[in-house]
């Protein structure tokens, strides 16, 4: 008979974990907790309007209570059980209450103060102040100019005085059938004359620094060594010249530049004749400024343009 194959049946038996057992869980579960209730007391906290700030701050004031060792401030009112004693009040002790300043969101509950303003400070502020002034009665004395001198009327649209963040801005623009230039090149025209010596007499009195740029439109020169880069520097240099025989002292022109037509005055419509034009800027926050308290002789409203 063949030996039979005997089949053995082998048992493992496992063992717990370490001896630290799962401890740790417990420990990780709780840190977790902690930190989705500090997370859900900031989303609190942000979303929270004004209001209720304030009112979470007025319920959790802190309190003092009365430091007497006698009388009603004390349980028994400095009497025993047995006698009678002050009037008490069952419900709460003396107690006064402490005024805190209102949270404000974002500033961890602590009210923002505003430092206080320095006298350089307000020098500063009142020399801008100033300066603003002196921009607006200049455009007022150009657009009365401009309005009320009959040599003017024709040239009313030609004037454009606008106050900008670099300083005010005076310009001279063609119209159509009315250039400022002779075409194609440098020449002042008699009216454009007229109009260069009016700014000038209006900011000759005034301290800031200028600056003078030229602009074209963007139909090109017909030669190859002209272009417009040189016919409108040319232009701005033309019109400098002007200006200081119109009484502007040399040394408060800084800056002379012909921008071609990089800077269109209608970007939509480069070839319109109105992006022909001279730029005049009194430059802000420059020049010797007056002082703001002083009294300033407003710019003339009218100029002998003979």
């Amino acid at each position: 008979m063949a030996d039979q194959q005997s089949i053995v049946i082998k048992k493992i038996k496992k063992t717990g974990g370490a001896s630290h057992g799962g401890a740790w869980k417990i420990a990780y579960a709780d840190f977790v907790t902690a930190m989705m209730a500090f997370f859900l007391l900031l989303w609190l906290l942000s979303s929270a309007s004004q209001e209720q700030l304030e009112g979470i701050s007025d319920y959790f004031a802190p309190t003092t209570a009365s430091v007497s060792q006698s009388g009603s401030g004390e349980i028994l009112g400095g009497k025993t059980i047995a006698v009678d004693g002050a009037m008490e009040d069952t419900v709460s002790r003396p107690q006064v209450t402490m005024d805190l300043p209102p949270p404000k969101a974002g500033s961890g509950g602590e009210a923002m103060q505003d430092e206080p303003v320095t006298a350089e400070q307000e020098a500063v502020e009142a020399k801008k102040e100033a300066e603003n002034d002196q921009f607006k009665e200049a455009k007022d004395a150009l657009d009365e100019a401009m309005a009320t001198l009959p040599e003017f009327q024709q040239l009313a649209k030609s004037l454009m005085v606008e106050d900008t963040p670099e300083g005010l801005r005076i310009q001279i623009v063609d119209q159509d059938g009315l250039a400022m230039f002779t075409s194609g090149q440098a020449v002042l025209l008699e009216h454009t004359q007229k109009v260069i010596a009016l700014v000038a007499g209006i900011v000759a009195k005034m301290p800031q620094d200028i600056a003078i740029s030229g602009h074209t439109d963007s139909v090109p020169m017909a030669g190859h060594d002209y272009t417009n880069w040189e016919l409108s520097s040319d232009r701005a240099n033309a019109a400098r010249r002007f200006a200081i025989k119109s009484g502007i002292p040399v040394d408060r022109i800084t800056s002379v530049s012909g921008k071609a037509a990089t800077q269109p005055l209608l970007p939509d419509d480069p070839t319109n004749a109105r992006n022909r034009r001279l730029s005049i800027v009194l430059l802000r926050g420059t020049g010797d400024q007056v002082d703001p308290n002083a009294p300033r002789e407003p710019p003339p409203s009218i100029i002998n343009s003979e």
